[in-house]
């Protein structure tokens, strides 16, 4: 059943890093969450999608997959995250489309692919999550 991206929880809102990079989430359910980035304003100094460009779309569309299975009663907070770069992209959209692999009580771990404009993969990740018992948040003190 597709969840409304307004119905996510505050670390997917507005004014985050995936939100000034362009990041737009196109479908969320438990079993995929797909979503796209633009090339351009993404770029490093060649021309090409940054390759850190990848990993903020894989983890944040890993982490609402996570988030997505562990809410409301676990916090999901990335633990490792591994991209492998298999070509570059250098105008338009690139999509990836997020996939669990594993979903446990503790722990999820969830494959992301990422195509370009003409579906070629650019980038392969994996990200796993621990799930937390209390929210995350700043530190006190």
């Amino acid at each position: 059943m597709p969840i409304d991206p307004a119905d996510l929880p505050s670390f997917a809102r507005p004014e985050q890093l995936a939100d000034r990079m362009g990041v737009e989430l196109l479908k969320l359910t438990l079993d995929e969450v797909i979503g796209t980035l633009p090339v351009a304003g993404n770029r490093q100094p060649f021309g090409l999608l940054h390759g850190g460009a990848n990993a903020v779309l894989a983890e944040t569309l890993g982490s609402t997959l996570s988030a997505l299975h562990a809410l409301p009663d676990r916090f999901p907070v990335g633990l490792e995250l591994a991209c492998t770069h298999h070509r570059s992209a250098t105008s338009g959209l690139v999509t990836g489309v997020a996939r669990p692999i594993h979903v446990g009580r503790s722990t999820s771990t969830t494959e992301i692919v990422i195509t370009d404009a003409d579906g070629r993969r650019t980038c392969t990740a994996k990200l796993t999550c621990l799930h937390r018992d209390t929210e995350p948040g700043p530190p006190r003190g």
